[in-house]
C-alpha cells in the first residue's frame, strides 16, 4: 500500500506483492490538504496530518484501511498564550506512540492513538530557539519540525528536523537535546556553528540504526554514527539542492535522491525526470531514467515523496508536485507511472501488511 498525500486529500494506491497493477481509492479526509500520511504496523491504523485554512489543523485517523476516517485536533496548541499551530509537516509511529512534528517549532505525541495529543517538547534548552522564534527570523523558525525519528527499538532516543535549523538529537526522552550538524555546509551566516542548517529531509538506513543520509539545502551527506557527523557526498549529482531521500532497507550503502534546480522554480534539471542512486555509501552516484520522461518534464518531488517497500527486492516509489506517482520493482533500473492526475503530491509512504 500505497499512502499518498496531496493538495486535495489522501489517496491509497495498492497492489500484490508482483507490484505490477495497482488500484487507487480516494480522495480521502474529505479533500483536505494532506501534508504526510504514514501507516502503523502495530495497530494497523492509517494517519494523515492535515491543514485547512478554514477548519484549522488535525490529524485524520482510520482504523479500517481507509474505508472511513475521523479527525481529531484534540491538544494539538500551544495554549493561549502561545503562538498559533497552523501546520502539522510530518507524523511518525514508533514504540505504540504517534508523534507529530508542528511549526514554530514543536512536537505533539499521542498515547490514545490519535484521539488526543500533548505538547511533547519545543527543544526549550536550545539556544537556537531564541533566534528560531524571533518574528523576522531568517531562516523562519516557524517552518517548524519536518521530520521526528524515535529510535525503533529505545524510546529515550530520537532525532528531530528543525527546517533552517537542522538536526537536534536525545538520548532522555526529550529532556535535553543536542545539535547533530556537525560537518556539513550552510548557505548563511551561523551565529554558532552548531546549528543554522538546513536540512530537507534525514533517512536512517533499516540496514544500520548509525548509518543515516540527509539531503540538504546545500549538499548531500552520510553519517556513519548516527549523526554524530557528517561527510559530504555531493560530487556525481548535477547540483547540490535537492528535497528526498530514501535509505535501502536491507543495504545501508545503497540510498536514492533526486536533486532539482536550486532556483526559485526548483524543478528537475532541464525538464529531465531522473532519480539517482548510490551503491558505494555516497563514493559514486548513477543516473537512473529509464521509463521516465526525458524532457518537458519540468515537475519537482518534495521532501516526504520518496519512499521504498521493504520486500526482498524493494519498490521505491516517488510523487512529482503535478500529480504524477512512479514506481519502480527492480531498485530504480526502470520505472513505471501507475498514476497520472493525481493532485499535487506532498507525501508518499509505502507499507507492506501481513496476509
Amino acid at each position: 500500500m500505497l499512502l499518498v498525500g496531496t493538495r486535495k486529500g489522501a489517496f491509497l494506491v495498492e497492489s500484490d506483492a508482483d507490484r505490477r497493477d495497482w488500484r487507487i481509492r480516494g480522495p480521502m479526509c474529505e479533500a483536505w490538504p494532506v501534508y504526510h500520511a504514514i501507516a502503523d504496523t502495530g495497530s494497523g491504523a492509517l494517519y494523515a496530518a492535515a491543514a485547512s485554512e478554514w477548519h484549522g489543523t488535525v490529524v485524520w485517523r482510520s482504523a479500517d484501511l481507509g474505508e472511513t476516517w475521523e479527525h481529531s485536533g484534540q491538544g494539538l496548541t500551544y495554549g493561549e498564550d502561545g503562538p498559533p499551530l497552523t501546520k502539522v509537516s510530518s507524523l511518525t509511529a514508533a514504540n505504540g506512540r504517534l508523534f507529530a512534528g508542528a511549526d514554530y517549532p514543536g512536537i505533539f505525541h499521542s498515547d490514545d492513538g490519535g484521539v488526543s495529543w500533548s505538547h511533547f517538547t519545543g527543544l526549550e534548552d536550545q539556544p537556537a530557539r531564541e533566534a528560531w522564534m524571533k518574528p523576522n527570523a531568517s531562516p523562519p523558525g516557524r517552518l517548524g519540525v519536518i521530520a521526528t525519528m524515535p529510535h525503533p527499538a529505545d524510546p529515550r532516543r530520537m532525532w528531530v528536523n528543525v527546517q533552517g535549523f537542522g538536526i537536534f538529537y536525545t538520548d532522555d526522552g526529550g529532556a535535553s537535546w543536542t545539535p547533530r550538524n556537525q560537518g556539513m555546509r550552510a548557505d548563511w551566516p551561523l551565529e554558532d556553528p552548531a546549528w543554522g542548517y538546513c536540512v530537507h529531509k534525514l533517512v536512517r538506513s533499516p540496514a544500520d540504526d548509525d548509518r543515516m543520509y540527509a539531503q540538504t539545502h546545500v549538499g548531500v551527506y552520510r553519517s556513519r554514527d548516527g549523526g554524530a557527523s557528517w561527510t559530504e557526498i555531493t560530487e556525481g549529482l548535477p547540483s547540490d539542492f535537492g528535497f528526498p531521500a530514501a535509505a535501502h532497507p536491507h543495504d545501508r550503502d545503497v540510498a536514492y535522491v533526486i536533486p532539482v534546480d536550486a532556483g526559485h522554480g526548483r524543478m528537475v534539471h532541464d525538464g529531465r525526470l531522473a532519480v539517482w542512486r548510490t551503491s558505494d555509501a555516497g563514493d559514486s552516484w548513477r543516473c537512473l531514467t529509464r521509463g521516465l520522461p526525458g524532457r518537458d518534464a519540468h515537475v519537482g518531488v518534495l521532501r516526504e515523496g520518496l519512499a521504498m517497500d521493504t520486500l526482498d527486492a524493494p519498490g521505491i516509489y516517488f510523487g512529482t508536485s503535478t500529480g504524477q506517482l512512479f514506481a519502480s520493482v527492480d531498485e530504480g533500473e526502470s520505472w513505471s507511472e501507475i498514476a497520472s492526475y493525481l493532485p499535487g503530491i506532498a507525501s508518499v509512504e509505502a507499507v507492506v501488511w501481513p496476509d
